[in-house]
C-alpha cells in the first residue's frame, strides 16, 4: 500500500533533529515518486528569502528540466546527493503544513492519470517548475510563502498521483507567473522614469 505524503513527512520527522537528511539516501527507491518528494523537501528552505536562490531554486530547476526531458528517475549530481535538509526543518514545515495535509489526504485519490503519465503532460509540468525555480531565485520582496504554497501543489500532485491537483497546480503556477511577469515590467518602468527624473 503505497505510504501517503504525510506518513511519509512523520517518517522523515522522526530522530535527532540535527541530522542532515541527504537528499540521495532519501530518494532511493522511490521511483518516479521521488520527483514530489525531492520538491516537497525543497519547501522548508523556499520560505527562507535569500536561502530559497541557494537551495530550493536549483532543485526546483533541475526538477522541472528532468520532467520536461521525460525522465522515469530522479538523477542528482554527487554535490546536491550528498546535500539536503536538517531534520528539524522538516519538523517545522509538518508543523506548519501537517494539518492541512490532513484535510487535503481526505480528499486527494489517485485520478486523470492523463495529466499525470502522458509526455506533454510532463513537459508542461517541468516547463512550470523552471519557471517557477526562477522566480524564487529572483529576489522579488513577499513572494516566497506564494511559491513554496505552489509547490507544495505539485508535489502533492506527483505523490498522491492526482491528476485533477495537477490541473489546479498548472493553472495557479502560470496565472502567478504571468502576474508577476507583468509586475516585474511596470516595477522596472517606473524605476527607470523616476531615474530620469531624479538623475
Amino acid at each position: 500500500r503505497k505510504v501517503r505524503t504525510r506518513a511519509l513527512l512523520d517518517h522523515y520527522a522522526t530522530g535527532d533533529a540535527d541530522d542532515l537528511l541527504r537528499l540521495g539516501d532519501l530518494l532511493t527507491g522511490l521511483g518516479r515518486r521521488a520527483f514530489g518528494v525531492l520538491l516537497l523537501l525543497a519547501i522548508p528552505t523556499a520560505l527562507i528569502p535569500g536561502v530559497a536562490g541557494v537551495i530550493s531554486s536549483p532543485i526546483v530547476i533541475l526538477v522541472g528540466l528532468q520532467l520536461m526531458a521525460i525522465r522515469r528517475r530522479v538523477w542528482l549530481p554527487r554535490f546536491l546527493s550528498q546535500r539536503g535538509p536538517h531534520r528539524h526543518a522538516i519538523v517545522r514545515f509538518r508543523g506548519w503544513f501537517g494539518p492541512w495535509l490532513a484535510r487535503l489526504e481526505r480528499v486527494l485519490q489517485p485520478r486523470f492519470p492523463l495529466l499525470l503519465d502522458r509526455w506533454w503532460a510532463s513537459a508542461i509540468t517541468g516547463v512550470l517548475l523552471v519557471m517557477l525555480g526562477i522566480l524564487l531565485w529572483l529576489p522579488i520582496p513577499f513572494t516566497n510563502a506564494v511559491f513554496a504554497g505552489f509547490l507544495l501543489l505539485f508535489a502533492l500532485a506527483l505523490l498522491e498521483r492526482d491528476g485533477a491537483l495537477m490541473a489546479v497546480a498548472w493553472l495557479s503556477a502560470a496565472a502567478a507567473c504571468i502576474v508577476t511577469g507583468m509586475l516585474s515590467g511596470t516595477l522596472a518602468q517606473l524605476v527607470w522614469r523616476w531615474s530620469d527624473v531624479l538623475f
